[in-house]
């Protein structure tokens, strides 16, 4: 198969239009600390250009410091410790949260720019995500009212226990660029639900709408200093909601290195620590499969926000009788996809989050090529001068060994590797130290279910990808994680469980008179 070059691509790329009337102003921000929007200490702050038009700066937000943060986090500590929130029915607690969820759609279109311009994603897409987080929001708000402990009453006559359900406490929040308003939105309705109080800190790159969300939530009633913001770099003010002893936990989305990092730190703390961290996802494709469907959902899941995306389907595990003329459908589909300018409404993928990450993909295609894999489609960068784009990108002959079979690239390159048994096709998979997601894709369905049952995987499809619903759990597996968000086990994660043993009546004497 050839490669297909730089220009076959042209027809197919939305140029950025740096004249776009939604490129005029640059949006001034502030942190949230204690209810009230708040500049920095330093008076410094961090310009946000977009990654998709070159040269405009659509977003500007405090550089906090360590003393920001620390202003955050005492006032979530006093709002624990002192103020209602923990204190409310779960029924009052509820309400707000669907007021919260209704202020997301009211605001949904400024929330989609925002989102949109911040991370280069397509506006269509950020749209919709925006609407999933309402989604979110409505579920958490639902559950938190039936939030429950147990009882024991068969541990004799004159005893009964119970098992209390308490909030955690106050908890650190740390979110990444790729997904800042879908992440902080299946991390704080759940901590709030269960009676938290939170700090977010948001990335750097994609503040807008995490400081957008907290006003909102604001106005919708949220007490003051329950749900704080602070911005800016992580050495400054991440890295202390891990050692603050009084922050009860932290939960964080993103590197393996990072995240190891606060594991670390808070470990010296003996500090709670929720972890979703890096995936390298498996796409097993049996022979028996519906291979129009299977191309489809390959290119969905290796070029969905461009390839920017941890539960990213970036190698396909191919039974190799079906290699070809799999292989060929995909090329076909890539060839014609719609990418380029996030601001046009057929765009389909659009930029890398920033110039560093642009050319850290393309080292990996590099690496790929030097390792002895074949490039059948892509490997470049496309219109530097517009913003960070890079082509659709298939490999084959990928061995798994190979850095492009072994490490997360995070960005729209796809490593191809054959099977024959089904034996062979879990080892491949299982065969990387991630373990955040997985799809098989066949329509015998023994085969589907029983492949899934051996994935090492905390979040699997069968003849789908990228699927997620707010009932369903997820988190990884290996070096991808702990913890479980989303869903009844979510709100677990931000509860403490007291066991209260109690005797009716007198009890046996220990000392007899």
């Amino acid at each position: 198969m050839a490669i297909t070059s730089q220009s076959s691509f042209q027809d197919n790329f939305a140029v950025p239009n740096l004249s776009d009337p939604r490129l005029a102003s640059k949006r001034a921000y502030r942190m949230v600390i204690d209810g009230k929007s708040v500049d920095s200490v330093s008076g410094k702050v961090v310009e946000r250009e977009s990654p998709g038009h070159r040269g405009k700066v659509i977003g500007v937000w405090p550089a906090g410091t360590t003393e920001d943060a620390s202003r955050a986090i005492g006032a979530a500590r006093i709002a624990f410790d002192n103020g209602p929130w923990g204190r409310m029915s779960g029924a009052e607690r509820s309400t707000i949260l669907h007021a919260i969820a209704q202020g997301i759609l009211k605001h949904q279109d400024e929330l989609a720019l925002i989102e949109c311009l911040e991370t280069g994603k397509p506006i269509n897409q950020a749209r919709g995500e925006i609407g999933y987080c309402a989604d979110l929001w409505t579920y958490a708000a639902g559950q938190c009212r039936g939030l429950e402990g147990d009882t024991h009453n068969a541990i004799g006559t004159n005893r009964l226990g119970l098992v209390l359900r308490e909030p955690a406490g106050v908890v650190g929040i740390i979110t990444p660029w790729n997904f800042p308003f879908i992440i902080v939105s299946e991390r704080v309705p759940w901590a709030l639900g269960a009676g938290c109080t939170v700090v977010v800190k948001p990335s750097e790159f994609t503040s807008g709408t995490t400081i957008r969300l907290a006003e909102i939530a604001l106005e919708a009633g949220l007490p003051a200093g329950v749900f704080n913001v602070i911005t800016g770099y992580g050495p400054e003010v991440g890295q202390i909601l891990a050692e603050d002893p009084r922050v009860d936990m932290v939960a964080f989305t993103g590197s393996v290195r990072v995240g190891t990092q606060l594991a670390g730190i808070a470990a010296a703390n003996v500090k709670r620590v929720g972890l979703e961290l890096g995936g390298k996802g498996p796409q097993i494709v049996f022979a028996d499969a519906d291979l129009e469907a299977a191309a489809d959902g390959i290119a969905y899941g290796v070029y969905h926000n461009a390839g920017q995306c941890c539960i990213s389907g970036s190698r396909l595990i191919v039974q190799n009788s079906i290699r070809p003329a799999l292989l060929e459908r995909l090329l076909d589909l890539s060839r014609r996809l719609p990418f380029g300018d996030p601001l046009a409404a057929t765009t389909r993928y659009g930029a890398m989050v920033s110039v560093p990450h642009l050319h850290k993909v393309a080292g990996y295609v590099a690496a790929g090529l030097e390792d002895g894999a074949e490039l059948l489609l892509g490997g470049e960068k496309i219109d530097e001068g517009s913003g960070n784009f890079f082509a659709p990108t298939v490999f084959d002959k990928v061995r798994p060994d190979m850095r492009i079979a072994q490490e997360e690239i995070f960005g729209p390159v796809l490593a191809t590797i054959g099977f024959d048994t089904p034996e062979e096709a879990v080892a491949l998979a299982n065969g990387t130290p991630f373990g955040l997601s997985a799809g098989v894709w066949s329509r015998d369905l023994e085969t589907a279910i029983q492949t899934t049952r051996k994935l090492r995987a905390g979040r699997c499809w069968i003849n789908s990808v990228i699927d997620g619903t707010p009932e369903m759990p997820i988190g990884g597996y290996k070096m991808s994680g702990v913890g479980r968000e989303l869903g009844r086990y979510g709100f677990d994660e931000y509860s403490q469980f007291k066991g209260l043993h109690m005797t009716l009546g007198r009890g046996e004497p220990w000392f007899e008179h």
